[in-house]
């Protein structure tokens, strides 16, 4: 069976991406809308209404605008902005999240596609909550270092013109980054945490790094049992790995590849320190898993679709 797709949105990072993911795929029909039309909103209505699933690759407002377009009941919209992520009537495009995820995404058709530092960090944190290692009420202290892309079209062209940029750059100061309302809403967290991005000079690529000391544990806990713990949780997961506890084959003499998982939908989650302090980290690629492969792999599951179709 082949299913009409259109991406709203076609010529940004993600939808560029999502395109690209697409391309060689038999089952599926990509409906392309003309340059000069992009902004038609005739012609997007169309095109939304005449697909099996449209990706909405857009600013926020946009993609409120493009969902009152909708008409056609049959249409799934999957909405890679932030725009609905904690609207409970949308369902979370991340069919890792608990064992009837993948039912709640087969079942809807509306779709929020998780931001990349919050698919890092739910998935680094989510499994410790629900065992109820961490209590709901635990103050996480977390970082990420992702790559520019992460920032769009602007950000690209940005750091590609100025050669100046050869550091990392913290941002999100004021600790109220976008993606920390889902980070809660998914993990189970009631605290919010205090979550600091930073973009670092290379073009993909990301991992966030939890905080953890054994007195926000409600037991006893070394780092062979949080790995565990993690371990069980994601034990039928395709694309997440949860790596043994090895410091010296989980880095480059003691430097850690943010770029590993490169060009995949793959999750590696580490644990790292020792009984006093450590450290859960989740590396991903913040284009592939941490946007557009997710977007794909949410399609496969809401269309009943082998999962890993098109990903690797």
């Amino acid at each position: 069976m082949t299913y009409s797709v259109f991406v709203d949105g076609q010529e940004g990072t993600t939808g560029l991406q999502i395109n690209e993911l697409l391309a060689t795929r038999s089952d599926i029909e990509v409906l392309k809308i003309s340059p000069e039309k992009r902004k038609d909103l005739a012609e997007r209505k169309r095109l939304i209404n005449a697909s099996d699933v449209t990706f909405l690759c857009l600013p926020d407002d946009a993609a409120k605008e493009s969902v009152t377009l909708v008409a056609n009941p049959k249409t799934c919209i999957i909405d890679a902005s932030t725009a609905h992520r904690v609207n409970p009537a949308w369902t979370y495009g991340l069919p890792e999240l608990a064992r009837d995820q993948r039912a709640k995404i087969r079942a809807s058709k509306r779709i929020a596609n998780p931001g990349c530092h919050a698919t890092a960090f739910i998935l680094a944190l989510k499994p410790l909550i629900a065992d109820g290692l961490l209590p709901a009420d635990t103050q996480i202290a977390a970082n990420s270092i992702t790559g520019y892309s992460g920032g769009g079209k602007k950000m690209i062209a940005h750091y590609r013109s100025d050669q100046r940029i050869d550091a990392p750059r913290p941002y999100a100061l004021a600790l109220n980054h976008k993606h920390v309302p889902e980070m809660c809403a998914y993990t189970g967290l009631a605290t919010a945490p205090i979550f600091q991005p930073i973009v670092g000079p290379f073009y993909k690529g990301l991992a966030v790094s939890a905080y953890l000391h054994p007195q926000q544990f409600t037991r006893k806990s070394t780092p062979a049992d949080v790995r565990r713990i993690l371990a069980d949780y994601y034990a039928d997961e395709a694309f997440i790995r949860v790596a043994p506890i090895d410091l010296e084959g989980n880095t480059d003499g003691g430097f850690f590849n943010v770029e590993a998982n490169n060009d995949s939908n793959r999750v590696d989650l580490f644990v790292f320190g020792n009984d006093e302090r450590m450290l859960v980290v989740a590396r991903l690629d913040n284009l592939g898993k941490g946007a557009s492969g997710a977007a794909v792999q949410a399609m496969n599951v809401h269309l009943g679709i082998e999962e890993s179709r098109g990903l690797v």
